[in-house]
């Protein structure tokens, strides 16, 4: 069912949602950039549509809302584990089409990849997710070579025109919040991005023996492994694990999960002293191949949803998607060499 309502009613409404849901948008958190001088667009908790950040992209996406960046998973003592206590209120998340799409990745390394993550799935089952549509492209973004540009599996859809709040609503527990705000039934259709300045093409023949090209070799001498990248993806869901203990009682503690990077020395150390991938031009070709080859073996659809964070945030200024269109080149590099 399709609305129109002013802004005054939207944030009645948001006000309504705010007593049952933790509600999180990207927003601007003012002297947090890069430099001291300079905005952040990253995810928060909102409390008003004025507060939501609707014309310029996140830098990091909403994977934090339902994937925390560090989670206490347990706490243990010489006798006893006990499951750390979570906030029980679902989440209500303001998000894009393309990382719509990032969910289903998420969904199916935790819970569709031969187990079920219990921590991750009490987040997922609680959360509920607002779309916000493109009406153009942002910088970097490829969202339309990866088809994750266009979506239908949303809650709500949100558009913001001047005084204007437009929405589509599916779900009946927020249509039921609609009911004690003033507002007009209208079509509402949401709008979706239909091209990119920034392409890709991904060679149809890609396959392992690509990993002999000579083009990794380039970024070990440009990258500098900081993670930045991984860290920004709304697909990325490596972690490591963490078990703490308390200066005052050694025998208790807590264990953590937080996040982590294929990019970052020491990930793939193991017990014994043995490292793989030790350059910095394997870990690209590892995580490039995961992005774009293998994961489409297992699940049908690349991991990569284009959203161009990893081009945003690199400050070597390494381009992902120009990584992606060196690859037909890189194939043929090889097969001529066989």
């Amino acid at each position: 069912m399709g609305y129109k309502l002013n802004l005054e009613n939207m944030n009645l409404a948001l006000k309504e949602l705010k007593k049952t849901y933790r509600i999180y948008a990207p927003k601007v958190f003012e002297g947090a950039g890069t430099f001291s001088d300079t905005d952040r667009v990253r995810y928060g908790e909102v409390s008003t549509i004025e507060e939501i950040e609707f014309d310029k992209k996140s830098s990091y996406s909403y994977k934090e809302t339902i994937l925390p960046t560090r989670q206490t998973l347990f706490f243990f003592n010489d006798d006893e584990c006990k499951e750390a206590e979570v906030d029980e209120r679902p989440a209500l998340v303001f998000l894009r089409s393309c990382e719509i799409h990032s969910v289903k990745r998420i969904d199916d390394i935790y819970l569709r990849n031969g187990f079920e993550d219990i921590y991750y799935k009490k987040m997922r089952e609680n959360a509920k997710f607002i779309l916000i549509g493109c009406e153009n492209s942002f910088e970097n973004c490829f969202c339309v070579s990866m088809g994750s540009n266009k979506t239908d599996e949303y809650n709500a859809y949100i558009k913001v025109d001047g005084q204007d709040v437009y929405l589509d609503v599916k779900d009946e527990e927020i249509a039921a919040i609609l009911d004690y705000v003033e507002k007009e039934e209208k079509e509402v259709t949401p709008d979706f991005v239909t091209e990119n300045p920034v392409k890709v093409n991904i060679p149809e023949n890609l396959g392992l023996e690509v990993m002999k090209s000579t083009m990794w070799n380039e970024y070990n001498e440009r990258c500098i492994t900081c993670g930045r990248c991984n860290f920004v993806c709304p697909t990325c869901t490596c972690f490591t694990m963490q078990d703490i203990t308390y200066k005052d009682n050694k025998n208790a503690g807590e264990r953590r999960r937080v996040w982590a990077s294929c990019h970052v020395d020491g990930y793939t150390d193991m017990a014994g002293g043995h490292s793989f991938r030790k350059e910095k031009g394997q870990k690209m070709r590892f995580k490039t191949l995961h992005k774009v080859y293998d994961y489409k073996k297992k699940w049908g659809y690349h991991m990569c949803v284009g959203c161009g964070r990893c081009d945003d945030i690199c400050p070597e200024y390494i381009s992902f998607s120009t990584i992606i269109n060196k690859l037909e080149d890189a194939m043929n590099e090889v097969k001529n060499n066989d």
